[in-house]
């Protein structure tokens, strides 16, 4: 990819450099979403620089689902086996370590994870309240905005909460958004099965809809969202919703004070945590989103802690 201005980040605040204009300029080289080659590594290793495989991603469920549902991933499998350290985020430990570590023949090192709120105010800056949550007068709207792409980050649990809640607050339920899932409802007879059983679908509370850029519907469709996860307790999505203030239902543990949470898979649990938030979430949403704030600010790049342990990895990778 040439680095140019068209690239959708500014290059004077975030500059940015082709491989082959700072390869001679590098103490430490660390690998995210993108891979070097092996003759690129052997290019950095004969100048000492330090490698890093920083990992974001569970590896583990996405190659072996690949490998047994046929989703092909990649023509050719790479696997980088000499980088200096392997860094892996807490969310992607419990699947994928073990996976990553033996492949890339080094313990892996966890570190924290990092978020910002630099791109979601980038995004929402021009919408109504700079896309921050206010009450709206009608009953509660519902999103639920999983990928669907695996089983780590499903619909069908929020959807089944949402469901729960229905069935006890009635009315006070207004609608319920599904995106990422026109699909399902199209084309997968297990997904329709089961959803014509729904009091949400026999009333028509809820559309099954495509891809929607998340800061847009939040602002457009949605007071409440419900996420459901098995494997990934911290992901962006939750802290872009949380932040600006919009109530969020969710069993991620690793951010259990963030938003409503619920243990495990434990929908009697989140289903009263919904009704909670239908209910009395409009009453206390200043205060909400301040307490939203104090609790991901752990998780942000200007965290003076979150800083310092960089600095100690770092430091501990120049050193060995």
């Amino acid at each position: 990819m040439a680095v140019t201005s068209a690239l959708p980040w500014d290059l004077n605040r975030f500059p940015t450099r082709a491989f082959a204009d700072a390869k001679d300029r590098l103490d430490v080289l660390i690998e995210l979403g993108g891979q070097i080659s092996n003759e690129q590594t052997a290019y950095l290793k004969t100048r000492g620089t330090k490698i890093v495989s920083y990992c974001c991603g569970p590896e583990y469920v996405q190659m072996t689902e690949a490998m047994i549902f046929g989703r092909r991933l990649t023509d050719h499998v790479f696997i980088n086996q000499n980088y200096d350290q392997v860094w892996v985020i807490p969310q992607v430990m419990g699947t994928s370590a073990g996976f990553l570590g033996v492949l890339r023949r080094h313990k892996v090192v966890p570190v924290p994870f990092v978020w910002d709120s630099m791109c979601l105010n980038m995004r929402t800056e021009e919408m109504p309240f700079a896309g921050e949550y206010r009450p709206g007068k009608g009953p509660a709207r519902i999103s639920i905005m999983e990928p669907n792409i695996d089983v780590l980050k499903f619909c069908l649990n929020p959807l089944l909460i949402a469901e729960s809640a229905y069935r006890q607050v009635g009315e006070k339920l207004g609608y319920v958004h599904v995106t990422n899932a026109e699909h399902l409802a199209r084309s997968c007879p297990e997904f329709v099965g089961i959803a014509h059983y729904l009091e949400l679908v026999r009333d028509s509370k809820v559309s099954f809809v495509g891809r929607h850029d998340t800061p847009q519907f939040l602002a457009e469709h949605t007071d409440i969202v419900v996420s459901h996860q098995w494997g990934l307790a911290l992901n962006y999505f939750y802290f872009d919703v949380a932040w600006n203030g919009y109530a969020l239902v969710h069993n991620a543990h690793l951010c259990k004070e963030v938003g409503y949470f619920y243990p495990e898979s434990d929908l009697d649990a989140g289903t009263q945590q919904l009704v909670d938030a239908i209910k009395n979430h409009n009453g206390n949403w200043e205060t909400y989103r301040a307490r939203q704030r104090a609790a991901i600010k752990p998780f942000l790049a200007t965290h003076e802690p979150l800083i310092a342990r960089y600095d100690e990895l770092l430091a501990a990778l120049v050193a060995a």
